[in-house]
């Protein structure tokens, strides 16, 4: 049987680490690859018998090539501390782990928010980047701050996983407030270091594609309320990213304030 590794990134997240960890005690080898947390994080995660490397935050694409690079064993599987492994992805992994008829796979996250499954909302079944692979498959582009590119470094086409795991993407609505304004900030260096100019039109044009396009092409209004507010989250990080890409470019100063002193009509006689 292939030896697997399961990495896990986080920051901050000691209130999630241990339901992450306790998903992939089967796992061979289980790394927490922190940034630094000024919480309980790290802590935790060693208690739970994982390895934890700190990791500067340089974007999400230099953060998950040195977290993979810190994995002992042929097979990575990776987890964010908000998605948890359940019994039957484990299964099927190490099923295929058994004779593996591809060099990564995609594995379908099931999102939950607000007290439902979201079926709909382009959250199902949320291919993001294959979360299983041999260790050297998947190159992620090393300045990309995030929604990191990568590259799979094979020649057998990447195959898919049936069996979902899970994930929950906000724990509240104060987060989903908080992912936005975060988010956004990291989306727009990544504009500007793709040569990307930015307007408030710009902006708002992008915004309100990015809630029609979320709420009614990928049907998140069939999601309820929970679809309503994640695509009203999708709008302002979106709008937000070009709008503070338009504030990175363009540089606003408030107008310049000289000392004030008495003038001579005013001085003391």
């Amino acid at each position: 049987m292939n030896r697997v590794s399961a990495y896990i990134i986080a920051y901050n997240e000691a209130e999630k680490i241990r339901d992450a960890i306790h998903s992939v005690l089967w796992a061979d080898e289980i790394v927490v690859a922190d940034s630094f947390s000024t919480d309980a994080t790290a802590t935790l995660a060693e208690e739970l018998g994982a390895r934890v490397v700190q990791i500067p935050f340089q974007g999400f694409g230099d953060l998950r090539n040195r977290a993979m690079a810190a994995c002992s064993h042929d097979w990575i599987f990776s987890l964010d501390a908000d998605e948890r492994c359940t019994p039957e992805a484990r299964d099927e992994m190490l099923a295929c782990l058994a004779d593996p008829r591809a060099d990564a796979y995609y594995i379908p996250r099931r999102n939950f928010f607000m007290g439902r499954w979201i079926r709909y909302s382009g959250f199902y079944p949320d291919y993001r980047q294959p979360q299983l692979f041999k260790k050297g498959t998947l190159v992620f582009k090393e300045d990309d701050p995030v929604h990191e590119a990568f590259t799979v470094v094979s020649e057998r086409p990447v195959a898919y996983l049936r069996n979902a795991i899970w994930q929950f993407p906000f724990k509240n609505l104060e987060e989903v407030v908080h992912k936005a304004n975060r988010y956004s900030s990291l989306g727009a260096c990544k504009l500007h270091q793709d040569g990307r100019r930015g307007t408030l039109w710009t902006a708002l044009f992008h915004g309100i594609w990015s809630f029609a396009h979320m709420y009614f092409l990928k049907r998140g209004i069939l999601d309820g309320w929970p679809g309503f507010v994640i695509a009203l989250g999708n709008f302002e990080g979106t709008f937000y990213k070009y709008a503070k890409l338009t504030e990175l470019q363009a540089r606003w100063q408030p107008p310049p304030s000289p000392p004030l002193r008495r003038t001579a009509d005013h001085s003391s006689s």
